[in-house]
Parts: C-alpha cells; sequence; structure tokens
C-alpha cells in the first residue's frame, strides 16, 4: 500500500456508503449467526473483522463449542463457498490441493493429463483439527494462505476470490498430532480461543439443538460485496500513532530488543514478527469500519491486540515449568 493510499481517507459518496452499509449487514450479520451460534460474541466479531481485513484464524476450542458449525454459518450468512476438510494422520498434500488424472480421449485415444480441484478450491476452506495432519500435509496450505495459489506439476492455479482458511484445534488432545511450525502459525491473522458458554447460555443451546426445529441462515452479503468491503478497509486511513503503537506492541514481545519488561527476556524465545504489526493494524481498520468509524484507534489495536499475538509467541521451557502462557506475557505488555 502506497504512501498516498495511508494518508488519504476514504471521502468519496460510494465508501461512505459502503461504510455505513457495512455498519448495516454488521448487524445483520450477527444475527444470522446467532441464529445457530449462541454466545461466543466477541469470538464472533473477532472472526467478521478477520474476513474484512482478508485474514486467515485459527479457532482453539475443546470439542463440542460448535467451532465448525461457527465456521459453517458464516461461510452459509456470506453467500460464500464451503468446504470442509478433516485433517487425519493419512491425509496427503494431494487431498487437499487437488491433483492430476490420467484420462483417455474417446475421439483420438490420445491420453493426456487433467487436474482435479481439491477442496481448498473454495471461498471458506475449514482446515478441521489441522494439527492432526502431519508437516508434510500442513505445508500444503502454505502456498495458499500466502499467495492464494496452489502449484501442481509445474502449473500454478489461482484460488477463488475472496479465501480464506479458518482452521480448528483441540488445545487438550495432544496424542497422536502434530504441532503448526511457527511459519505457519504466523499466516494465521488471529487464534481466538472458544470457551465454555455460561449457564444460561447452555440451557438456551439443550433448548434449541434438541427440538424439531431446522434453522435456515439468509445471506447477508454476496462474495463480491465482501471483496468491496476489504477494499475499503485497505482504503481507511492510518494515523502515524496507531502505526506506532501497533510496531512498539509488537516489538515489546522480542527478547533482544532493550528496555523490554524483565518477564519478556526471562519466559519469551522468540517475539513476534512484523506480520504482527501488520495484523494489528489491519484488525483495528476492520473494528473501526465495522463499527461505521473511517478511521482506527488506540482502543481498536487493544482490542484485537490478544488474538494477534498470544500464537506468534514462542514460550521457553522456564515459562511452561512456571506456567506462564503467552496470554499473561500479552496482558502484560498491554498493560504496560
Amino acid at each position: 500500500m502506497g504512501t498516498s493510499e495511508q494518508t488519504q481517507a476514504p471521502r468519496d459518496e460510494r465508501d461512505l456508503e459502503l461504510l455505513q452499509k457495512l455498519s448495516v449487514s454488521r448487524k445483520a450479520l450477527l444475527a444470522q449467526i446467532g441464529r445457530k451460534i449462541i454466545g461466543q460474541e466477541a469470538v464472533v466479531e473477532n472472526l467478521v473483522a478477520a474476513i474484512l481485513a482478508g485474514g486467515h484464524v485459527v479457532i482453539v476450542g475443546v470439542p463440542g463449542l460448535a467451532k465448525t458449525l461457527l465456521v459453517q454459518t458464516v461461510a452459509e450468512a456470506l453467500d460464500l463457498t464451503f468446504s470442509r476438510v478433516q485433517f487425519t494422520p493419512d491425509l496427503m498434500p494431494g487431498d487437499i490441493t487437488g491433483t492430476e488424472l490420467l484420462e483417455e480421449d474417446h475421439a483420438t485415444g490420445r491420453r493426456v493429463f487433467k487436474f482435479v480441484k481439491g477442496p481448498v478450491f473454495a471461498n471458506v476452506v475449514l482446515a478441521d483439527e489441522i494439527n492432526r495432519a502431519p508437516p508434510k500435509t500442513q505445508s500444503a496450505l502454505l502456498q495458499a494462505m500466502q499467495e492464494r495459489t496452489v502449484t501442481v506439476a509445474g502449473q500454478t492455479h489461482k484460488l477463488p476470490s475472496p479465501f480464506f482458511v479458518l482452521a480448528t484445534q483441540n488445545p487438550i488432545e495432544q496424542e497422536a498430532t502434530y504441532p503448526l511450525p511457527e511459519a505457519q502459525l504466523d499466516r494465521f491473522m488471529f487464534e481466538l480461543n472458544v470457551g465454555y458458554p455460561s449457564f444460561e447460555e447452555e440451557e438456551r443451546i439443550v433448548m434449541a439443538t434438541t427440538g424439531a426445529v431446522d434453522v435456515e441462515i439468509e445471506p447477508v452479503l454476496r462474495g463480491d460485496e465482501v471483496l468491496a468491503l476489504q477494499r475499503l478497509v485497505r482504503r481507511m486511513p492510518t494515523p502515524p500513532s496507531i502505526v506506532k503503537f501497533a510496531v512498539g506492541l509488537a516489538r515489546s514481545t522480542r527478547p533482544s530488543e532493550p528496555n523490554v519488561l524483565p518477564d519478556i527476556k526471562k519466559y519469551v524465545s522468540y517475539g513476534t514478527g512484523p506480520r504482527a504489526s501488520q495484523y494489528l493494524v489491519l484488525g483495528a481498520k476492520a473494528r473501526a469500519a465495522m463499527d461505521g468509524r473511517p478511521v482506527p484507534d488506540l482502543d481498536d489495536v487493544r482490542s484485537i491486540a490478544m488474538t494477534v499475538l498470544r500464537h506468534r509467541l514462542v514460550m521457553n521451557f522456564q515459562s511452561e515449568a512456571e506456567g506462564m502462557g503467552a496470554d499473561r506475557i500479552v496482558g502484560l505488555v498491554l498493560n504496560r
């Protein structure tokens, strides 16, 4: 993004209309998702913000908290194509990206290779239990997530637009799992932690899921509208103070930086990279746009800082021994 785009506010009538439409659509979108997903408002808000910023999301939670249903419901509410990949130890990269098959032309008798697209060729790809597959299979998503393309047999194929990878993980079951490498975790804009519902919410969940009523989701936005809103978020101006604050937050997690908190040097092996600064700014702009505001503020950055930073910290053995997790470290940095 050039300097002129950073400093030029979205002032034309079309941009203002889009901003107003986004504010209205956000409420309608949350209402549609709320017909199937009870509670988890903060998770849903951040998921929508990531989509508006064009980022990928990893959702962490114990089984039974509707992580898969949430992703599917968002795809329905946005009228986007959806595919689900259940990650297992025997899953191969070609099962995700697609493969070339040898076919015979009955007219000429010649045999030719034809590329058959895999499930990654969808707008919303759910990578269910992504840490169940070995690194070779996990890496099949790296090019797709970063470049929105897939290369098979020397041929590069473009993925549909918009494109999002929404992955799920189970934090308590670690047998037969393969932790995601830091290079792949860094490509996820947010890590969203799904907690248990409250007593009242769980009552509503049980009432809604044990009856005979089948809830249908009405689309709120189409794919081209999502793309237009993503471009609007990119065009929103970023005050220099916001950039400085975001970069300062990211750099405050690096043990090699001067004047960082003693706990950073004690518990963190590697801090966050430049992608964290970029996603802090993009996420703040998306949150501002969702409120109908043309310029983000410091509170927007703070509101998404935990989701951007927590999965990018590489903690050392001492942090594990003393129970000092990434969330506590990010909390210390934010309080400072």
